[in-house]
């Protein structure tokens, strides 16, 4: 509950010292930072399990071209 209360004085005090737009485009900021980050963590485990798939598709071609070759 203080930790509520907190924040509400948080906010209280942005508007007070910048206005309500700023305070509004501060915390617009703030979410789309947070989006980005969550959406750039995604990126990273897509790439990873892309990198495991490339992997084994390399394995299995390469194992394919030396059944064919010889």
């Amino acid at each position: 509950m203080v930790l509520f209360y907190l924040l509400v004085l948080t906010f209280v005090v942005l508007v007070a010292i910048g206005g309500y737009d700023s305070t509004m485009r501060l915390i617009g900021y703030g979410d789309l930072t947070l989006r980005y980050q969550f959406i750039k963590l995604r990126m990273y485990f897509m790439s990873l399990r892309m990198k495991r798939q490339l992997d084994r598709d390399r394995k299995e071609l390469l194992k394919y071209l030396e059944k064919t070759d010889g």
